[in-house]
């Protein structure tokens, strides 16, 4: 019985932690650890090449390269770059007429080789990467390069907010939570995640990782570990359509997962070399402790059942109690979706999408190729 309750208490312990416990923990350090001064802004905007990553996008392609070309920067220091991952519906096309200064085409190889493509061919200091289907506020191109006056910056991410126009899906309410951790990562050290929406290196950091391992979680870290700072640019703004329901939202978190378990196990990430201690923490409690969170909830469950089935006391049936009406909760959102039954069926099922993609990848490998996710045009 010891032993059960040293593994219910522990994985209790760190459910809570990676949850909510790190959060509270950066805020205690960002308030006793005086802030990073800020460098003094460049006189001369960067050159820049904006780079979009592009598969059968012809109907929303026109859409992004304006979107690129009305940012508040200098014409003649904006390249724009699209690069067609073996679009065969009229997209290169699509993109030469609205204004795209270089439209390549190219074999189905992933958006990861399609983005190294564009880098080889871009005339920019800086390279910055966006989704066709993101639209960035008119400053966000001249505020997700600010960072990099500070020459230890190598890489900085931008912030998007997704929208939701009708569904279910409650991603918005956990990105709020999400943004604001990276705030204080950045704030004390380096953050630990990304997103493909708005982001972009300096050319000479750019770093050209295995086509399965996307930029969002292997950037980052990498960057770290090569001596560059990984910073959020909370100013740079984007918006997004998520997927409009939680069983759409597991879906893509579950292809994300079997793209990301391969950055962590074989990518480096667990690898602790060229962290240092704080940017360690971070990645183990962000990263390596929240992906654990299925194995944790499975663990804790099992031992709270054998608890009781052992009458270790009634505290035992209170939180088995509490787990069963988290996963009934989830379970009728289905009929009621009242938004708490909302947020706990979003929450059973995006911590289910960790386990499921690793699952996928362990069993069948990851493809390079993507699709884009329902909904999100």
């Amino acid at each position: 019985m010891t032993a059960l309750a040293i593994v219910f208490w522990a994985g209790a312990g760190l459910l809570v932690y990676a949850q909510a416990g790190y959060g509270v923990l950066l805020a205690g350090l960002a308030q006793v650890r005086r802030a990073r001064a800020a460098p003094p802004p460049n006189e001369t905007a960067p050159s820049v090449s904006l780079i979009v990553a592009a598969y059968r996008e012809a109907a929303g392609i026109a859409g992004k390269v304006a979107d690129a070309r009305g940012q508040d920067y200098p014409d003649d220091r904006l390249e724009v770059i699209v690069a067609c991952d073996g679009s065969d519906d009229g997209t290169p096309a699509a993109a030469r007429e609205a204004g795209a200064d270089l439209v390549l085409e190219l074999p189905r190889g992933g958006k990861v080789r399609a983005q190294d493509a564009a880098v080889a061919r871009a005339r920019g200091d800086i390279v910055a990467f966006s989704d066709a289907n993101a639209r960035w506020e008119p400053g966000a191109l001249r505020a997700l390069v600010a960072p990099f006056a500070d020459a230890r910056v190598g890489y900085a991410c931008g912030r998007v907010e997704f929208v939701n126009e009708a569904g279910t899906n409650q991603e918005g309410l956990y990105w709020r939570y999400e943004m604001w951790l990276r705030g204080l990562e950045s704030r004390l050290a380096s953050v630990t995640g990304g997103n493909g929406a708005i982001y972009a290196t300096r050319r000479e950091a750019y770093i050209e990782v295995d086509p399965i391992m996307g930029h969002d979680l292997s950037f980052p870290f990498n960057m770290v570990k090569r001596g560059w700072r990984a910073v959020d640019a909370p100013t740079a703004r984007a918006r997004e359509r998520m997927v409009p329901s939680i069983e759409g939202e597991f879906a893509r978190k579950r292809r994300m997962m079997s793209h990301g378990w391969p950055i962590v196990l074989r990518g480096g990430m667990l690898s602790p070399r060229g962290y240092g201690p704080l940017y360690g923490l971070m990645i183990f409690s962000h990263r390596l402790l929240r992906y654990a969170t299925p194995f944790l909830h499975l663990a804790v469950l099992g031992a709270n059942v054998a608890l009781v089935a052992l009458g270790a006391g009634p505290a035992y049936v209170v939180t088995l109690a509490l787990q069963a009406a988290l996963l009934l909760a989830a379970l009728a959102a289905g009929a009621v979706p009242a938004r708490p039954l909302l947020v706990a069926r979003y929450y059973v099922l995006t911590t289910a999408s960790l386990a499921a993609g690793l699952w996928d990848w362990l069993r069948h490998g990851t493809a390079a190729g993507w699709e884009p996710a329902e909904g999100t045009r």
